[in-house]
């Protein structure tokens, strides 16, 4: 039935012959790029926000007391879609932000208070950053060594240079999670 009614309202809209016929749909050129902008730096705020949450050991599904401060920027007509997304609740009267994570022209300040051990966390971060610091040394050291480069085949080469750029994004970001974390 559904095949018909298309193929009906095909030919009465267009007044071509078929929609079986008819040429595929091609790219009108039209590109909205604030659009692609404004989406994509709302795709940042919640992919770091949610990495956060998961970095601390939040449940995905945990409600956590937010503020979001938008002004300035396009976001603020996404406020109701990135509460939902990041299951933020909105800020009460008592509210004491223990975490700022500032995205994409905005900042998402949290309240992670009795959510996690602020403590621990602090040290199971110093722990990673140890570690990253480590592989970019080691990195470091085997991109250094011009007799490594001469002997070494080039998708190793490649593979070390990865490392060290993921070692490199890994510091940053660790470093970011720390200075986020309430002081005490």
């Amino acid at each position: 039935m559904v095949p018909f009614v298309t193929e009906k309202l095909w030919t009465s809209l267009t007044g071509q012959e078929s929609v079986v016929i008819a040429d595929w749909p091609g790219d009108s050129g039209f590109r909205d790029e604030a659009a692609e902008r404004e989406i994509e730096n709302l795709q940042q705020v919640v992919t770091e926000v949610r990495r956060f949450r998961a970095d601390q050991g939040l449940q995905p599904g945990q409600r956590v007391p937010a503020r979001l401060e938008l002004s300035g920027t396009s976001l603020a007509a996404h406020e109701d879609a990135m509460r939902s997304l990041l299951r933020l609740q909105p800020a009460g009267e008592d509210f004491t932000a223990t975490a700022s994570l500032p995205v994409a022209g905005a900042t998402v300040a949290l309240d992670l208070s009795g959510a996690i051990d602020v403590e621990a966390e602090r040290k199971r971060l110093a722990k990673d950053l140890a570690a990253a610091e480590k592989d970019k040394a080691q990195t470091t050291a085997k991109l250094s060594n011009e007799g490594f480069l001469a002997k070494a085949p080039d998708h190793v080469v490649e593979k070390i240079r990865t490392r060290q750029a993921t070692a490199e994004a890994d510091i940053a970001r660790i470093t970011a999670q720390l200075a986020a974390l309430p002081k005490g």
